[in-house]
């Protein structure tokens, strides 16, 4: 463990820990540093700490390991905190009651029909809605455009037409930025479903000051289905929290792609359970977003193949895919100049809505937020670069084109992290400007800059932000130098963002630092789920 990835908040709850130990001399040394390897390898997004023989033995004698209220406890060889090991533990214990669940809803042979036309055993789309109709729990992986929100669809209008009494359906995700795409893929899609998508906190009711929410074991949603979309974003805890919060008897299908970027908190949830449980797990592969060569590019990443995928970014065909050799601002800043030009002609809110279409045709996608290759850098060279044409960029915050992505909760004026707005002149008033977001409706909402507590200039955008959104033309730049958080699963992310092209501005060395870089985090859960599957054979 390097010295630098310990914080002082490491070092502080191990030597809170070891001095209420029962040890002494060297055997209290080797446990706190102990706790303080178990306190760093949370921080990214462990959920517990691998132990030696000798470990195990210190830790048990040290007092403060065992079930209940101990803080620590040990598990199968691995060193938990109390209360990530109760998270997976629950977690487990639910996950396994629903997949064990079996009913006998059939849905009409003609609506099946209408809806899948001749099917058969590899039209995986069908075979998941059949799997719904069997299963309590039903996880739908698959990559962008491979028909997830299409299948789930199809599936609640089956469930619909299979029971007899009048299903109460919720939808759900992570961030109010994906419950808004959520609800967008849905609208027109489903007749008579009047359900709004929220965010998981929001569904479960979020307590001010409180790790818990409303609902729980004792208090449980009101609904017999649960859709959560990007549950590859959800962490140990909250999904722990969401089952718990289901009543006996409650549908839970999950969407979501294992192969992007997990949870930014402990856990890599979606794929443990999908290794752990494959007969409740379908994968769509067949793309309907991307064409052959960015899927073969997304591909190549995610198995790790650094030479086919630099071949394909280096060679003159395919023309969808190629990297960078100018500067990433000089680039962007053409991309961003015709942008502008439609700025300075919009004259109302129908211009408005055809300039947030503009924006989502290119992006920007970086690493990291610091440095030459950053986010913060590279948007106010783009400023810069706008300004020179003529732009009024540097002259004021709010200039009028500026694009802003909200960067906190404001659940008072229902905005979300990860919201896109653009700042442009109120038609009504003409003197003073407004930050327009578009609802999931189609419309759009003007806010006055001075009531967003929290946003910032979003030309570009890290790859975390950027994950579940989708754009036509997309440029990803890696840093200069490599780094541990570099990874084809961040890679993969980028690249499956654009559905047109992909320009890459990167070295080989630090391409290839990156695909072949795999993020690897400790879990349990994977473990228990098994157990608990033995056990009920």
């Amino acid at each position: 463990m390097e010295e630098k990835n310990i914080r002082l908040l490491d070092t502080q709850f191990a030597r809170f820990l070891a001095k209420r130990s029962l040890l002494s001399g060297k055997e209290k040394q080797s446990f706190q540093e102990l706790v303080c390897r178990l306190s760093v390898s949370l921080a990214t997004g462990d959920s517990c700490l691998p132990l030696q023989a000798v470990e195990q033995d210190i830790i048990q004698r040290s007092g403060l390991s065992g079930e209940g209220l101990y803080p620590l406890t040990v598990f199968d060889n691995c060193l938990y905190l109390q209360r990530l090991f109760q998270y997976e533990k629950r977690l487990a214990d639910k996950i396994s009651q629903m997949a064990s669940d079996s009913h006998t809803l059939t849905a009409d042979r003609d609506f099946v029909q209408s809806l899948f036309g001749e099917t058969s055993a590899t039209d995986m789309q069908y075979v998941a809605a059949m799997q719904a109709l069997k299963k309590n729990f039903l996880i739908i992986s698959g990559g962008p455009g491979t028909g997830k929100t299409t299948t789930v669809v199809k599936i609640l209008a089956l469930l619909r037409n299979g029971s007899e009494k009048k299903l109460q359906i919720a939808l759900a995700a992570p961030t109010g930025k994906a419950a808004n795409r959520l609800q967008e893929s849905l609208r027109g899609k489903v007749e008579d479903f009047p359900v709004q998508a929220s965010t998981l906190h929001r569904l479960l009711g979020v307590r001010r000051h409180s790790p818990f929410f409303r609902h729980n074991a004792e208090n449980p949603l009101a609904c017999d289905v649960l859709v959560v979309d990007e549950a590859s974003m959800v962490d140990l805890a909250l999904m722990s929290k969401l089952v718990t919060a289901l009543r006996p008897g409650s549908r839970l299908i999950l969407l979501g792609d294992k192969n992007q970027l997990s949870s930014v908190e402990s856990g890599t949830v979606l794929a443990d359970i999908m290794e752990a449980l494959p007969e409740n797990s379908v994968e769509l592969q067949k793309s309907y977003r991307f064409d052959a060569d960015i899927k073969g590019f997304a591909e190549a990443i995610n198995k790790g193949d650094h030479k086919k995928a630099w071949l394909l970014i280096t060679a003159d065909k395919p023309e969808h895919i190629s990297l960078l050799q100018e500067e990433v601002a000089i680039y962007a800043g053409e991309k961003y100049n015709s942008y502008m030009q439609m700025v300075s002609r919009a004259k109302n809110k129908a211009d408005y809505l055809r300039l947030f279409s503009v924006l989502k045709s290119f992006k920007i996608l970086c690493v990291v937020r610091k440095g030459s290759r950053g986010v913060y850098v590279i948007n106010r060279r783009v400023e810069h670069l706008l300004a020179e044409n003529g732009y009024d960029c540097l002259q004021s915050e709010w200039y009028s084109g500026r694009p802003v992505m909200v960067t906190r909760n404001e659940y008072s004026l229902n905005l979300y992290n990860g919201d896109m707005g653009i700042c442009l002149a109120d038609p009504e008033s003409p003197e003073s400007v407004k930050v327009w977001f578009q609802r999931p409706d189609g419309s759009l909402r003007g806010i006055l800059p001075g009531r967003l507590s929290s946003c910032e200039t979003a030309y570009a955008l890290t790859i975390h932000k950027s994950q579940g959104a989708e754009f036509a033309d997309v440029l990803v730049v890696l840093p200069e130098k490599a780094s541990a958080r570099m990874s084809r699963e961040l890679l993969y992310t980028a690249v499956t963002r654009a559905s047109r092209s992909i320009v890459i501005k990167s070295d080989n060395a630090v391409f290839r630092r990156t695909v072949n870089g795999e993020v690897r985090r400790n879990s349990g859960l994977a473990r228990f789920l098994v157990d608990h599957s033995c056990k009920g054979k």
